[in-house]
């Protein structure tokens, strides 16, 4: 991905979450993220915001409605389909 496409944030103007208080977003650990993802749900740019986290390896806050962890699911399963379709190839 090319580095101005990793720092574009236009998406945030049309956001659910523009002017929502951010600590929402940045829970302590152990503390529920449902409200955080209940904002995140309806939200028009939901994955706009889930790829630039992916993109730029976002490791704490609920971003495009999901967690860290779940992120993390997310990176390890591209990278398996990723290396499965280098396997192919070769």
């Amino acid at each position: 991905m090319r580095r101005k496409d990793m720092l574009d944030r236009t998406w945030q103007e049309f956001s659910n979450c523009l002017g929502v208080d951010p600590d929402l977003f940045f829970p302590e650990r152990g503390a529920s993220t449902r409200e955080a993802k209940e904002v995140c749900r309806n939200c028009v740019v939901q994955s706009d915001c889930l790829e630039y986290a992916l993109a730029n390896s976002e490791k704490f806050g609920i971003w495009g409605g999901m967690s860290e962890r779940e992120r993390r699911r997310i990176r390890r399963q591209r990278n398996a389909e990723r290396q499965a379709s280098i396997v192919e190839i070769a």
